[in-house]
């Protein structure tokens, strides 16, 4: 099963969602992460991720474009700029949305933008937990 996570930058969110993902799923799905513009992983997310005891600091910031030829059996957009924009993909793949706010355009303290990535974070652990054992696990 493959899996795709887009977003407006493959910063944040998508990374964040493409790190449970993988997680959660284990060898059941390979699972890809996009944008539709490339912003770089976020060092805020990677260490947000970290604190969780998941590792994205190898993944890279990727445009759906180098995609749009892979088959996929799930596209799930995370913000809706990226649901606006997804092309059609190659595939039968299902679509699905969840819109999470962007922790990158937080400002304040340092404590309170580390918060925001927290709190994305959380949501999208959840998320993408439920995600898993609808889609993945059920096979």
């Amino acid at each position: 099963m493959r899996i795709l996570v887009l977003c407006t930058g493959n910063s944040c969110r998508s990374q964040m969602a493409h790190g449970y993902l993988q997680h959660y799923a284990g060898k059941r799905a390979e699972v890809f992460s996009a944008g539709v513009e490339t912003h770089g992983v976020h060092p805020r997310a990677i260490a947000v991720m970290k604190e969780d005891g998941i590792d994205i600091g190898h993944h890279t910031s990727n445009n759906m474009d180098a995609y749009r030829k892979i088959a996929f059996d799930h596209v799930i957009t995370v913000c809706d700029n990226a649901r606006e924009a997804c092309p059609v993909f190659a595939s039968h793949a299902s679509k699905h949305h969840h819109n999470f706010t962007d922790p990158a355009n937080v400002t304040g303290t340092e404590e309170e933008v580390m918060n925001a990535f927290r709190n994305v974070r959380r949501e999208i652990k959840a998320y993408c937990r439920d995600f898993v054992e609808r889609h993945v696990l059920v096979l």
